[in-house]
């Protein structure tokens, strides 16, 4: 009765962390396609491919229901996935829009035309690829008007993280930081589009300054995992939970561990 959780690498164990606190009593099988990380470096036709592939396995292996736990896949393949159609019985959903539901105060299921929101002002950080597909702009137009977002691209930070460079990530985030306030001094909120970057949250606040609401996918995505379950529960598939991984399982094995602070074991996907 596995749920399949999909990253590029280890970013979206933030998101499986939050699930498993919200659901403790399902088993997650998560997929890491460490062989091919980052993908914010990548073209979109590439992320497609890959995500596809990944997404496949989890499906193949008895997941219903796989979760894009990487912004970037979901900026990039979730819309043509969903377009090009998915086996019966079988549905991919990304972080998107639990992040913007949130932002802008919407309910789920919330359908009604766009509206103004309180929030007028909003810093987007975000992996290349997912800055230049303009899908956080474009799902927020659904929901809301009259919001100026300035997206900031943060190279570096990802490759950092993966490589348990937390002082380099660091150094990184203050820059990217300082070159949003460049184009938009006065933020009211930040949303942190990579599920890598609330381990990194801490840093992102402080250069933000205490004034900035900073949104962070862990606890949004999986209170609306933990939702759709309860209205889908035939989403919960067959298999058991447990980590996969196209790199190197004993590296990958060692990063996860030093994240989440307790021993997580990769296999050979």
């Amino acid at each position: 009765m596995a749920v399949g959780i999909f990253d590029s690498g280890l970013g979206g164990l933030t998101v499986l962390n939050a699930a498993q606190k919200h659901l403790p009593d399902v088993p997650f099988l998560y997929f890491a396609d460490s062989a091919h990380a980052p993908y914010g470096v990548r073209d979109a036709e590439d992320i497609y491919q890959l995500t596809r592939s990944a997404v496949q396995d989890l499906w193949n292996r008895g997941c219903n229901l796989v979760i894009l736990a990487c912004n970037t896949a979901s900026a990039a393949a979730l819309r043509r996935m969903q377009e090009e159609g998915v086996p019966a019985g079988k549905r991919v959903l990304g972080v998107f829009v639990p992040l913007i539901e949130a932002l802008t105060e919407r309910q789920w299921g919330d359908n009604s035309p766009p509206r103004e929101v309180a929030v007028k002002h909003v810093a987007l950080f975000a992996t290349p690829a997912t800055v230049a597909s303009r899908a956080f702009q474009r799902e927020l137009a659904f929901r809301a008007i009259g919001v100026d977002v300035e997206a900031q691209s943060c190279g570096g930070v990802v490759d950092a993280i993966e490589e348990g460079d937390l002082i380099l990530a660091e150094a990184l985030v203050r820059s990217h930081v300082d070159a949003l306030k460049r184009k938009m001094p006065f933020p009211e909120a930040a949303v942190l589009g990579c599920t890598h970057y609330p381990l990194m949250e801490a840093t992102f606040q402080a250069a933000l300054g205490p004034d900035v609401k900073v949104y962070s996918q862990g606890d949004l995505v999986a209170s609306s995992l933990a939702d759709y379950l309860k209205r889908h529960p035939n989403m919960l598939g067959e298999g058991e939970g447990g980590f996969l991984t196209t790199g190197k399982p004993g590296f990958v094995s060692d990063r996860a561990t030093q994240f989440l602070r307790r021993q997580i074991t990769f296999q050979a996907a």
